[in-house]
């Protein structure tokens, strides 16, 4: 009988890969990783487990991954709603951030977000803001995985000067935190829009050399593309595919308005493309062609956008919500089905950010990303399918207990790694700042 750390008992378990759903089945832990998922009979002769959990009631299912946010953002969680993009962007986001973004700015918004993320089963999110230093510092503390976006702009802030101040400090953060087993970076370029052609090839060249991912808002809006089509006479995706961005470390972000040769060009060329169905509603920039892509087998993950334009950093909305507007926008009813929609908030989202390989299903030999989701209150039942209740049914607020690495992170709805009052009070102290 080996002896592990710790050994998982749910009523259902959803590995995502493979596809379904496993009952009378335990999952094994040891050092972090995954050891086997097996019949409780083999568990109860082949394991013994120094921590065990009977979860009766739950659902077993990998972390969520956010594959796109800016965590910071939660700060700013309702300050401007109900404006088109560029409104909320020039009038009301870029000067609160101009006045008020700071290290400690960003560190106190990504611990509130990362809390939040963390409370709803989310174990690892991709993002894309300034000082990402001090996000790398706030999901340290807090045990979540991230990836960090090393952003750049052709237009100065008070985090950098010009696009080379940029990419200097991002990198210089990137070689101060690389060793870390829970922190992965990419490149990301703002936009197409605010990133010169002469600073996409030095991004291209960068990513190239250091073998990073670029990770870029794109084609989000209608007038996004018209601008781009009148300026260069190309789509965004068809300008960075000849300025050479493209390709399998391609992850495009929101994609709403995509043309037919756009999504060609991300089907020949492997980019991922991340759905963020809730912050695109709530601008009123589109419904992305989600079905199209799923259909030329492109890898569609999903990110909540930051806060101020989604006002939640929920993961169960975002999923929810893309398989119920993949439906309405396509008139079919068969489109991103429950086990379609868990792939794309879970290994669509790790395989986006390279992270396959190690999270993103319940899979012996990858990290121990693990949530438990409680069926049984009244707003839950009846179950029949866990699939189809884990998207229409079950909410973040139906997660208990979250393992990431096999350390539990989140355990009876309470945060294990951070003072939650100590959070929000800071949170409070930005409010009064930002009023």
């Amino acid at each position: 009988m080996r002896n592990v750390d710790l050994r998982l008992d749910p009523k259902w378990i959803v590995p995502i890969e493979p596809t379904g759903c496993l009952s009378g089945h335990a999952l094994i832990v040891d050092a972090g990783c995954i050891v086997a998922l097996v019949p409780t009979a083999v568990a109860d002769s082949a394991y013994a487990a120094r921590s065990r959990l009977e979860l009766p009631g739950h659902v077993l299912m990998p972390g969520l991954v956010n594959a796109h946010t800016h965590a910071a953002m939660t700060l700013f969680r309702g300050v401007a709603d109900d404006l088109p993009l560029q409104t909320w962007l020039e009038r009301e986001i870029w000067p609160r951030e101009a006045r008020f973004v700071s290290p400690e700015f960003v560190y106190d918004g990504v611990r509130l977000a990362t809390a939040e993320m963390l409370k709803g089963g989310t174990t690892c999110f991709n993002d894309m803001y300034f000082y990402p230093d001090a996000t790398a510092r706030a999901c340290l503390e807090t045990g979540i995985r991230a990836m960090l976006g090393l952003i750049v702009l052709d237009f100065p802030t008070p985090y950098a000067a010009d696009p080379d101040a940029y990419l200097q400090q991002g990198l210089a953060m990137r070689d101060a935190h690389k060793h870390a087993p829970t922190l992965s970076f990419s490149l990301a370029p703002h936009a197409p829009y605010t990133v010169g052609d002469a600073t996409w090839e030095k991004i291209v060249m960068y990513a190239r050399q250091l073998d990073l991912p670029i990770s870029t808002h794109v084609s989000e809006t209608a007038i996004e593309v018209a601008q781009s089509l009148e300026r260069h006479g190309l789509t965004p995706i068809a300008r960075l595919h000849r300025l050479g961005a493209t390709g399998p470390g391609f992850i495009g972000i929101h994609g709403v308005h995509l043309a037919p040769a756009d999504v060609d060009l991300l089907a020949t060329h492997g980019g991922h493309l991340v759905h963020c169905p809730v912050s695109n509603m709530k601008l009123g920039s589109g419904i992305a062609p989600v079905p199209a892509l799923l259909a030329r087998g492109i890898n569609v993950a999903l990110g909540t956008d930051g806060a101020a334009s989604n006002n939640r950093q929920d993961g169960w909305s975002e999923m929810r919500i893309a398989a119920l507007l993949a439906k309405v926008g396509s008139g079919d009813p068969s489109v991103v089905p429950a086990q379609q929609a868990l792939h794309m908030a879970t290994l669509g989202g790790a395989r986006a950010l390279g992270l396959d390989g190690s999270i993103g299903s319940l899979v012996p030999g990858k990290q121990a990303d693990v949530v438990a989701v409680d069926v049984t209150a009244i707003r839950t039942l009846p179950c029949y399918d866990p699939l189809s209740h884990l998207v229409h049914v079950a909410g973040r607020e139906c997660v208990t207990d979250v393992w990431i690495g096999g350390e539990r992170v989140v355990a009876g709805r309470r945060l294990a790694t951070a003072d939650e009052g100590a959070i929000a009070a800071r949170a409070r102290i930005w409010q009064e700042r930002l009023k």
